[in-house]
């Protein structure tokens, strides 16, 4: 299966579900469906920290940019909280992990705001200033702050 894995990535996946649902462990390709797996959480993380990002750019352009508000802004505001919650809903344990990428996601999003807006990196704080909850509050929006 190895080479299947290596040659046909989609053909792999149905052999290896059809060997779990028929108990064939033995033919398992361990190695790789365990890296698969390992990748599952990676891949929920690494959406949460994207979405988390988009949301804090949102956020400071919001703020920092009142005039250039918009319902596309807005959408894109709501569409990110919602990704979370919905990557959340799926996987309940990861309910703290935004609060631990906040300040990390914010750094990102500070440089990509500085890159969008034209305004200097220094207009935007050194830390978020926006709690976790805040983050997350569906409707909540910063005051201007300009």
């Amino acid at each position: 299966m190895k080479q299947q894995y290596d040659q046909d990535y989609s053909a792999w996946i149905a052999e290896t579900v059809a060997l779990l649902r028929e108990g064939r462990w033995q033919e398992l390709d361990l190695p790789h469906l365990i890296a698969e797996v390992e990748d599952l959480g990676k891949s929920e993380r690494r959406a949460i920290n994207s979405q988390l990002t988009r949301l804090l750019l949102h956020l400071l352009k919001w703020q920092y940019q009142p005039q250039r508000r918009s319902d596309s802004c807005l959408d894109s505001i709501t569409d990110a909280r919602t990704q979370i919650e919905l990557t959340i809903a799926d996987s309940p344990s990861l309910r703290d992990y935004p609060a631990s990428q906040l300040s990390t996601s914010y750094e990102r999003a500070r440089r990509q705001a500085a890159e969008q807006t034209g305004l200097p990196l220094s207009t935007f704080p050194d830390t978020c200033p926006y709690s976790p909850e805040m983050v997350l509050t569906q409707n909540w929006l910063p005051a201007t702050d300009t």
